[in-house]
């Protein structure tokens, strides 16, 4: 993790969380604040993004474009672009933007591709997703963030996502087999069953390891007899998977 630093952006956005606190808008759309926003948002890409080695087009074009403040609880709202890891309802959280734009790299997507995604939480990834692929699948265990994750991306207009409430170590059979899946909950061991749902060649990306501690993000590709190549990425912190896996 990079420590914090006191840039141009970070006084935009202390000045915008001034605005915001004073005058009450956390639930105001991006049309009130266009400017302070689409700044903050390019600044994160520009200064957090790109400076730490994500060179995809399609996955910077996405990330300029998704309104990341939109899924970011409202007390969070002037933290929302910075590389920070924020809480969500139901004790989750929202990815930090790097994170995000790790995983998303490390799946390397093509724009015809159909994508699972295990974890909707906020609905920011599933929507980084749906802005370059075909298909976004995204199953959330807990009811309510599924609800508010449907509502939101209905708002937005996002009609490549569709949202499921259940238990992702199941996966999705119906809809399978999928170029790439991204589980972005800490597992404590390779759910076979989202590899059987893999097209060979199609890859998975998952942080793996225990609850406690730091875990190993890793990508896992499909080849032809059903076997795993793996390529370890990075360590990171992620809120563990639950349902059936930890049975």
């Amino acid at each position: 993790m990079i420590g914090s630093r006191i840039t141009a952006s970070s006084f935009k956005t202390f000045f915008l969380y001034l605005v915001i606190v004073f005058g009450s808008t956390a639930s105001m759309p991006e049309s009130v604040f266009p400017a302070d926003f689409q700044s903050a948002r390019r600044s994160m890409v520009e200064d957090q993004i790109k400076q730490r080695g994500i060179h995809d087009e399609a996955v910077l074009k996405a990330l300029l474009k998704v309104p990341r403040h939109l899924f970011v609880e409202p007390e969070y709202l002037s933290r929302a672009y910075s590389d920070f890891a924020l809480p969500l309802k139901e004790n989750q959280t929202i990815s930090q933007p790097y994170i995000v734009a790790l995983m998303t790299q490390s799946a390397r997507l093509n724009a015809e591709d159909r994508v699972l995604e295990i974890g909707t939480g906020s609905a920011y990834q599933a929507a980084v997703l749906a802005e370059i692929v075909k298909e976004v699948y995204t199953i959330e265990i807990v009811a309510s963030l599924a609800q508010t994750a449907t509502d939101k991306l209905k708002t937005l207009n996002y009609k490549n996502i569709v949202v499921k409430q259940g238990d992702g170590y199941c996966g999705w059979p119906e809809k399978s087999p999928f170029d790439a899946i991204l589980v972005t909950a800490a597992a404590p061991k390779i759910p076979q069953r989202l590899i059987d749902q893999l097209k060979v060649g199609g890859r998975i990306v998952l942080p793996l390891g225990s609850a406690s501690g730091s875990q190993d993000l890793i990508v896992l590709t499909k080849l032809a007899d059903g076997s795993l190549k793996e390529r370890f990425i990075t360590a990171v912190v992620f809120v563990p998977m639950t349902g059936k896996i930890r049975k």
